[in-house]
């Protein structure tokens, strides 16, 4: 894989490293140890294995820069200036559950604004990157958004809720009012990092998706930005402790998309 940037080259060198376990794990998810996070969400030894390798690869090169991972959580936290976020399974249940649906998401960070980011798919081997002013590509190609200019004709994706969320009768609702918006069905996958990098190559035209965790989406908002896309957050909480709620396109169903959101919480209030 030709990649020039420094940042991208941490990234990627951590991912292919991490993910030649994670590979190997796959065919023998039986065998794992896994234990509960609460409700609806594990983690697993592949998981704590895949971000323990990419954050020594991290601090290998960049031992000052902070970090903002899934489970080890923030390292480093007086450096505000740069930080890398890191979700090493995003699509666990997929992952635990045999499903080839999961990837490693890193997104590089300066001045709360993300610079790089790396999404790896090591089932299928696809590797989703951008970096700022340079463009998005998929393995050695450059990547753009769809032309899809129709909310109806389009291909959206989204998930959630977990059993836990004290929105889910909300969700619900959303997700039926754009349902009928919409001649195909919805796709729910299970990996909000690889819906994100579908809206970036065109396989998907948008996707939405509240109470996400930064972990999940910093990697994808580079990279549909990069590759002609749009990221909306509907909320502008900026503490990582708070859930994202976003909205990714190809910029050209984009305000369609949040009318009918913004005109169903007008509704609901």
């Amino acid at each position: 894989m030709r990649i020039n940037s420094p940042k991208l080259n941490i990234m990627y060198k951590a991912c292919m490293k991490a993910a030649k376990f994670l590979i190997r794990d796959f065919g023998e998810v039986e065998n794992l140890q896994v234990s509960s996070k609460g409700p609806g969400d594990f983690v697993s030894s592949a998981d704590t294995r895949t971000e323990k390798i990419i954050i020594e690869e991290i601090l290998r090169a960049y031992p000052d820069h902070g970090i903002l991972s899934e489970e080890a959580g923030n390292i480093n936290q007086k450096n505000k200036t740069n930080r890398w976020i890191i979700d090493p399974i995003d699509g666990t249940s997929n992952f635990l559950n045999a499903i080839p649906q999961f990837a490693i998401s890193i997104g590089y960070e300066e001045n709360n604004q993300i610079k790089n980011g790396l999404i790896y798919d090591p089932i299928k081997n696809e590797l989703f990157f951008a970096e700022t002013g340079n463009g998005a590509f998929l393995n050695n190609s450059r990547i753009r958004v769809s032309k899809k200019k129709n909310l109806r004709n389009s291909l959206l994706g989204t998930g959630g809720p977990r059993s836990g969320s004290k929105i889910k009768n909300e969700i619900f609702h959303e997700f039926v009012e754009i349902s009928k918006n919409v001649e195909i069905p919805i796709r729910k996958y299970g990996s909000a990092s690889l819906d994100m990098a579908s809206v970036a190559c065109g396989r998907f035209d948008g996707f939405w998706q509240r109470e996400l965790n930064y972990w999940d989406i910093a990697a994808g908002t580079i990279i549909v930005k990069e590759a002609g896309g749009y990221v909306d957050f509907l909320d502008r909480e900026v503490d990582e402790s708070k859930k994202r709620n976003l909205v990714a396109t190809n910029s050209l169903i984009h305000k369609e998309l949040l009318d009918i959101i913004n005109k169903k919480n007008i509704e609901k209030n």
